[in-house]
C-alpha cells in the first residue's frame, strides 16, 4: 500500500470547484423562483414556513369541502322554499276563492280545489339530482301520491281513498238522521238526549254525531230549561291477544275538552323507559296503556278521554268501554209561551265547532219547520218536533261539513307505519259500530315518505363547518302541510252544488267552505306553512353568511400561503444580479489560478 504525496493545488481546484457549483445550485434555484413565483417547490425548501404552509392548505381544502356542501344544500333550500311558499299560496288562494263563492261560481269550487290539491301534490314531489326532498329520509321515490289516488282510491289494489272515508264517516255522524242526538215529549216536558242505544253505545257517543252542549229559553216562565244530566266518559281498558314486536306502533284517540280529537302515538321500543311518553317496552305494552289512559290519565292528559285505539292487525287489539253515560236536557212547560219566545239548544261536532240551533215561538207554523214551533195544540209535542227537525237540517249541513273535515284530517294524518293507517269505521248490517282497533290495510297512504323522526329538519343535514352541522330536511307529512292538504281536499272531494242561496245544499257546502276555511288558514308564523318556510329561510340565510364568512378565511389563509410560499420578483432579480458578479469573479480567479506556474509566478 503506498501513500500519494500532498498536492495543495489539488485541495484549491477541489475547493474552488465545489464553490462554483454551490453558486450554480444557487443561479439554479433563484431562475426558477423567478420563473415561477413561489419560494420552492417543495415543502423542505419552504424552511420553518413549512408547518404554515401544510396547515393553511388543510383549512383550504376544508373550506372548499364545505363551500361544495354550502351550495348543494342552499339550492336544496331554495327549492324546499319555493314549495313550501307554493304550498301557503294555494291554500291562501283556495280560502279566497271559498269565501268569494256566490250561486254562479260555487259549482266549479271543487275543480279549484283539484286544480290546487294537483299544484301542491307536485310541488310536495320535486326532486334535486333524483333525490326527493319532501320524503325526509327516503328519497328515492316521490313522498306524494297522486291526487287520483289520493281522492278516488287504487281500484287496482283495492284500497279506499278520501271520498269513501268521508261517506263512511257522514253515515256513521248522522245515525238516524238527527246526528245521533233526538228530542222525545211526555206531557209537559221536552227531552233532548244523546244516544244510548246497543253494546257500542258509548264507543259510538266518544266518536260520532253531535255532543249536547247546553240549552236556554228567553221566556224561563213559560219554557224552563229546568234540568241538564251531563254525561260521563266510559271507562275504556285495552287488551293485546299477542305481544307487540319492536317498531310496532300503537295510536290513541283522545277527545279534548273543547271536542276536537287528537292522537297520541307510541313505537315499541325494548329499551324504552317506563316513563317515555312516545314508547312502550314490549313485555308490558298492555299494563302500561292501560294505566296511561285508565288511573294515570289525568295526570299524563288533564281532561282528555279516550275515545279509541288502533294498532296492527297482528296485535289483536280490542278496546272495552264500561259504565259512563250520556248527556240530557229537558224543558218543562209551565205556563203559556207568547209568540216571540225562544228556545235555543247549542250541539257540538267533533272537529271543535259549536252550532247554535234556534226555535222561535208562533202562533201557527208548518210541522216541518227548522226554525220555529207552533203554540197551538200540544206546545211540548210541537217543540219537540222541531227541535228534532233542527237538528235532522242540522246534522246535513253542518255535521256533514264537520265529517268531511274530520274525515279529511284523519286521512293525511295516516302513515305507512305499522298501526298508523287512516283510522276506518265498522259497520254491522249496515250501522257503525265504532272506529276499526286493526289499522286497516285497504287505505290509500298518501304518504310513503320517512315518518320516524320527531324533527323533520333532522332528516337531512349540511356539514357547514369543522364544528357546524345544519338541519335542513323536510317532510310532506308535517302538520301544517297536512292540514293545508286536508283542506282542498276535503272540497275537491266534494260534488259541489248548482243550488241557490238559502237552500238546505247552499247551507251545506257553505259550512263545508267555512270548515275548510279553519284549515287553510296558515297565516300563524310560527305555527303554519310559514313557520316552516322560516325554518327554511333562516337555514338559507346560516347558508349564506357561513360562505362569506368562509370566504373572509379563505382570503386571510391565502394571504398566509403568499407570505411563506411566495417571493417577490424584485428580491429574486436582486439576488441574481449579485450571484452573477460573484460567479464571474470566481470564474475569472479560477481561469487565472489555472495558467499559474512557477515561471509566471516568478516573472
Amino acid at each position: 500500500m503506498s501513500i500519494a504525496p500532498f498536492n495543495a493545488s489539488t485541495y484549491l481546484g477541489d475547493r474552488n470547484t465545489a464553490n462554483l457549483v454551490g453558486l450554480k445550485s444557487r443561479l439554479d434555484t433563484l431562475t426558477n423562483q423567478l420563473s415561477s413565483g413561489k419560494v420552492g417547490t417543495t415543502y423542505g425548501s419552504l424552511g420553518t414556513g413549512r408547518t404554515t404552509s401544510l396547515s393553511a392548505h388543510a383549512a383550504l381544502s376544508a373550506l372548499d369541502g364545505y363551500d361544495a356542501v354550502i351550495t348543494n344544500a342552499t339550492t336544496r333550500v331554495t327549492l324546499a322554499n319555493a314549495s313550501v311558499t307554493q304550498i301557503n299560496t294555494l291554500g291562501d288562494g283556495m280560502r279566497r276563492s271559498l269565501t268569494a263563492s256566490n250561486s254562479s261560481t260555487i259549482a266549479n269550487t271543487p275543480q279549484v280545489a283539484r286544480n290546487s290539491l294537483d299544484a301542491a301534490v307536485d310541488a310536495l314531489n320535486v326532486d334535486l339530482a333524483g333525490q326527493y326532498i319532501f320524503g325526509g329520509r327516503a328519497t328515492d321515490s316521490p313522498p306524494v301520491a297522486s291526487t287520483d289516488t289520493i281522492l278516488n282510491g287504487d281500484v287496482s289494489k283495492d284500497l279506499a281513498g278520501l271520498k269513501t272515508l268521508i261517506a263512511e264517516q257522514k253515515k256513521a255522524d248522522l245515525g238516524a238522521g238527527t246526528g245521533r242526538v233526538s228530542a222525545t215529549s211526555t206531557g209537559k216536558t221536552v227531552t233532548i238526549s244523546e244516544d244510548d242505544v246497543g253494546a257500542s253505545a258509548m264507543e259510538m257517543r266518544a266518536n260520532f254525531g253531535f255532543r249536547l252542549l247546553s240549552a236556554t229559553s228567553s221566556n224561563r216562565d213559560a219554557i224552563d230549561p229546568n234540568g241538564m244530566t251531563l254525561g260521563t266518559p266510559a271507562d275504556v281498558s285495552f287488551k293485546l291477544s299477542q305481544p307487540p314486536k319492536e317498531g310496532d306502533r300503537i295510536r290513541v284517540t283522545l277527545n279534548q275538552a273543547d271536542g276536537t280529537q287528537t292522537f297520541v302515538d307510541y313505537t315499541i321500543k325494548a329499551t324504552a323507559a317506563d316513563d317515555d311518553p312516545t314508547a312502550l317496552r314490549p313485555d308490558v305494552a298492555e299494563a302500561e296503556l292501560n294505566k296511561r289512559f285508565g288511573a294515570d290519565l289525568e295526570k299524563n292528559f288533564g281532561t282528555a278521554t279516550v275515545a279509541g285505539i288502533q294498532g296492527p292487525a297482528s296485535l289483536g287489539i280490542t278496546s272495552a268501554y264500561a259504565n259512563g253515560k250520556p248527556t240530557a236536557l229537558s224543558f218543562g212547560i209551565k205556563g203559556t209561551p207568547v209568540a216571540g219566545d225562544t228556545v235555543t239548544v247549542s250541539v257540538g261536532m267533533r272537529d271543535g265547532t259549536i252550532q247554535t240551533l234556534t226555535l222561535t215561538a208562533r202562533a201557527s207554523v208548518d210541522s216541518t219547520s227548522t226554525t220555529e214551533f207552533s203554540l197551538t195544540g200540544d206546545i211540548a209535542a210541537n217543540l219537540s218536533g222541531a227541535i228534532n227537525n233542527a237538528l235532522t237540517s242540522a246534522a246535513s249541513t253542518s255535521l256533514a261539513a264537520s265529517s268531511a273535515s274530520l274525515a279529511s284530517q284523519d286521512f293525511f294524518a295516516g302513515s305507512q307505519s305499522a298501526g298508523l293507517a287512516p283510522r276506518r269505521i265498522t259497520f254491522d248490517n249496515d250501522e257503525a259500530t265504532g272506529y276499526a282497533e286493526a289499522a286497516s290495510t285497504k287505505t290509500v297512504i298518501w304518504y310513503t315518505g320517512d315518518d320516524t323522526a320527531s324533527d323533520p329538519r333532522a332528516t337531512a343535514t349540511a356539514q357547514i363547518g369543522a364544528n357546524r352541522v345544519l338541519n335542513i330536511g323536510v317532510q310532506a307529512n308535517e302538520a301544517p302541510i297536512r292540514k293545508v292538504l286536508a283542506g282542498l281536499a276535503m272540497i275537491a272531494a266534494d260534488a259541489g252544488t248548482t243550488a241557490v242561496s238559502g237552500t238546505p245544499e247552499a247551507r251545506r257546502f257553505s259550512a263545508l267552505a267555512d270548515h275548510a276555511n279553519t284549515l287553510l288558514v296558515s297565516n300563524n308564523t310560527t305555527g303554519g306553512v310559514p313557520g316552516i318556510a322560516s325554518d327554511l329561510g333562516l337555514a338559507a340565510s346560516t347558508l349564506s353568511d357561513t360562505k362569506t364568512e368562509n370566504r373572509t378565511n379563505r382570503n386571510a389563509l391565502q394571504g398566509s400561503l403568499d407570505g411563506v410560499e411566495n417571493i417577490s420578483a424584485e428580491d429574486v432579480t436582486a439576488q441574481l444580479l449579485q450571484l452573477q458578479t460573484q460567479l464571474q469573479a470566481s470564474y475569472q480567479v479560477t481561469s487565472m489560478l489555472s495558467k499559474l506556474n512557477l515561471v509566471n509566478y516568478l516573472s
